[in-house]
Order: C-alpha cells, then sequence, then structure tokens
C-alpha cells in the first residue's frame, strides 16, 4: 500500500510541471475586459443650481399664514405669496416670516428642493426692511428638529408632489398653503 505521503506526491507532481496557471484562470467569470453599455443609456445631465437674487420686502396683504401640524411654542409662519416662485432648475423660494407671540418677526429667504428627504438653503435674513445675503450657503437636509418643522410641512404637504419628489405647480401651492386643499390630496394616497 502506499504512503499517504507519496499519494499526495502523486497529485501534485502533474500541477508543478505545468507552470504557473494564466492571469484569466484567477476568476473564470471574467471573459471580457468590460462589458459593452447598452446604447439606451446616457449621461445623466448634472444639476445646476441657478443664481437668485433675493425679492422685494414682503408686504402686509401678500402674506400667507399656514398651519403647522403640531404647535410651535407659539410661532406663527407666513410665506410670501406674491414672489413665491419656481425656478427653472426646480428649486421653490419662498420668503418665510416666522412671529414669535410677542409680535416680533424674523424673516429669512429660502430654496427648498423636493428631494426624497427634503433639502434646503437658506440665502439671506431680513434686518431693517432689506435683505443680507449669506456668504457662501449650503444645503442642509431638512431635519426632524422641532424648530425645522415648518421645513417638513412646507416639504410634505405644500411644495412637492407627494411621492413625484418634483414641485408642485406654483398655483397648487398657493391653494395649499390657504388650506384649499384637503390633507387626503397631501398624502400621496388614493381616496376612498
Amino acid at each position: 500500500m502506499a504512503s499517504p505521503r507519496n499519494h499526495l506526491l502523486t497529485l501534485l507532481l502533474p500541477l508543478a510541471l505545468t507552470g504557473p496557471l494564466p492571469a484569466s484562470a484567477d476568476n473564470a467569470f471574467v471573459t471580457d475586459p468590460e462589458a459593452p453599455t447598452p446604447s439606451s443609456v446616457r449621461e445623466g445631465t448634472r444639476w445646476q443650481e441657478r443664481a437668485t437674487p433675493p425679492p422685494p420686502w414682503p408686504e402686509e396683504a401678500d402674506l400667507i399664514e399656514f398651519e403647522l401640524d403640531q404647535p410651535h411654542a407659539g410661532f406663527r409662519y407666513f410665506i410670501d405669496g406674491r414672489h413665491l416662485q419656481v425656478g427653472s432648475d426646480d428649486v421653490v423660494r419662498y420668503t418665510l416670516v416666522a412671529q414669535a407671540p410677542s409680535g416680533a418677526r424674523n424673516l429669512s429667504f429660502e430654496g427648498l428642493r423636493c428631494t426624497p428627504r427634503g433639502t434646503y438653503k437658506t440665502y439671506a435674513y431680513g434686518a431693517a426692511g432689506r435683505f443680507v445675503l449669506l456668504d457662501e450657503p449650503q444645503w442642509q437636509p431638512i431635519g426632524d428638529h422641532a424648530h425645522e418643522r415648518f421645513r417638513q410641512e412646507l416639504w410634505r404637504h405644500h411644495f412637492c408632489v407627494p411621492r413625484g419628489f418634483t414641485p408642485r405647480p406654483r398655483k397648487d401651492m398657493l391653494r395649499s398653503l390657504q388650506g384649499h386643499i384637503a390633507p387626503r390630496q397631501n398624502s400621496g394616497f388614493l381616496t376612498d
């Protein structure tokens, strides 16, 4: 009977005589250097933000109050309906007025994108009847923080098409802010 050592040598000797295996033998599944790309696949267009100057200071008659699903420490929120706009870059730009219970107002000029989780950018803050632009503002995700609840509402219920991730037509935004669109129409679900 052959010893186990001699049996192993008999098995390994033919492999040693053949020399090193070619590189393609390392991965038997690679047959082409690169798979061909279908002709229907096109390079996407990279999103480019459009520069937009701040709007004029809002007039009291143009302010539309919108209510939050949950109260926010007594603040009231308004959008300047006259200067609400959707840019060619699909950014919804608006002037927001946040009024404290004391009557003091904070104004900001912001942009909102209807991405799957929503992003926003604050371009300027209002002070002494004019807007002061920020240096290099950045897009931020809309958070779940209580102080950002108004942005969640604007993104979810007023400015964006539910599950479409595109801005609503401006007239529908205004109707929604004014409460003329029922909550079920804003939910993205079919009505009964």
